[in-house]
């Protein structure tokens, strides 16, 4: 059984590196230990002696990036608790996103870590659990981080927000070794959160910030390695069409797209100019995040502007094309359907905001988001 990290315990940005995590640990006893306690992290200043200690236990490590360096001693701890039959459940480690903290674990833990990553609240997870029933525009405007999504009012979600961005800017990325001034990082992402869906220009954003393009480069790097940006690449199939070569970006969390573009209750993000693309990155995330690690994801967009929102490319040569829809009456654009002929869609589908399911022309389907993401769990 290979060593587990999870990344991102529901919260964009934290991960969770779980050592040996699976099957029996359910039956352990657990013990914990929160590296942001003067206390606890005197407890780990003879590591290999303390953590010997723990034996037939789950122990949880919190921020673990306080302590990178005890990657080495879990790994001998691992290999002699594995010695001794001890197959699973040996440590749960809790911690903030990094490429450093990643590489350091990898490295360290060669052959014995794989990734998983936790997203926020998705649709299915929230589905039907919500009384009266299962509203997605509570989580479409707030977002899917559980604070945000779980406050009792839309002005505590948008109060946690704030607070969440400021934290961010102003602790975590500096804590985790990126010296970005706040005050330029979150010009950048509010400025990412204008350009929300569209394909990135380094070099306009640079002039805005004064800054290189090399720099903006680095920043949006920085936000995708946090897990706050998302970036589409171009479809890479072969075609003779000219294509449209820079990524897409999304922001991943519409909570915090909303709260950078301050709209700060439904009827606002309904008349802002932005709900277009606000409700396809949102449509966008929540398919990604279904995909297993056999299907591939990417946009096309040719310079004559055939486009498709999104391009599945499924194990079974399954190529599925989504066009994104607010609309309650979606009707899919010509340049779409060029653009299935061109990459050789066997799925044309247009995603709305209904629920109904219906027939639109040349053998396209219009289907809600939810009934969309059930029909992928069966692909």
């Amino acid at each position: 059984m290979p060593t587990v990290a999870l990344l991102g315990p529901r919260q964009v940005g934290k991960t969770t590196l779980a050592l040996d995590v699976a099957g029996s640990v359910m039956n352990k006893e657990t013990a914990y230990l929160d590296l942001e306690l003067e206390t606890d992290l005197a407890k780990l200043d003879d590591a290999e002696a303390y953590l010997r200690r723990f034996a037939d236990k789950l122990l949880i490590i919190d921020e673990v990036q306080l302590k990178a360096g005890l990657f080495r001693t879990l790994r001998g701890l691992v290999d002699i608790r594995k010695r001794a039959g001890e197959r699973t459940g040996h440590f749960l480690l809790l911690g903030s996103a990094s490429r450093d903290l990643l590489q350091q674990s990898s490295e360290s833990l060669a052959g014995r870590i794989r990734y998983l990553e936790l997203k926020p609240f998705s649709i299915l997870e929230i589905h039907g659990t919500d009384p009266p029933g299962f509203n997605v525009d509570k989580l479409w405007l707030r977002g899917g981080f559980p604070d945000s999504y779980l406050a009792d009012s839309d002005a505590g979600s948008w109060a946690w927000r704030s607070d969440f961005l400021t934290t961010y800017l102003e602790r975590d990325i500096p804590r985790l070794g990126l010296r970005l001034p706040a005050i330029r990082m979150r010009r950048f992402w509010t400025m990412l959160a204008h350009v929300n869906g569209q394909q990135i220009n380094l070099s306009a954003l640079g002039k805005s910030l004064e800054t290189s393009h090399t720099s903006i480069r680095n920043y949006l790097d920085v936000l995708t390695d946090l897990y706050m940006v998302r970036q589409i690449p171009t479809w890479s199939g072969n075609t003779k069409k000219r294509l449209v070569k820079s990524p897409k970006i999304y922001l991943r969390d519409t909570g915090l797209l909303h709260r950078l573009l301050n709209v700060s209750d439904y009827e606002m993000l309904l008349g802002s100019p932005y709900a277009g693309s606000s409700w396809e990155g949102f449509v966008v995330e929540n398919i990604v995040a279904a995909l297993s690690d056999q299907w591939r994801y990417s946009y096309y967009r040719t310079a004559a502007q055939a486009e498709i929102d999104l391009v599945l490319e499924g194990p079974r040569r399954e190529v599925w094309a989504i066009e994104i829809k607010r609309s309650s009456a979606p009707k899919a654009r010509k340049g779409f359907h060029s653009a299935c002929g061109d990459i050789g869609a066997n799925r044309k589908l247009v995603v709305y905001g209904g629920t109904e399911r219906f027939p639109l022309a040349a053998d396209t389907e219009a289907v809600g988001i939810v009934e969309l993401l059930q029909m992928m769990g069966t692909a």
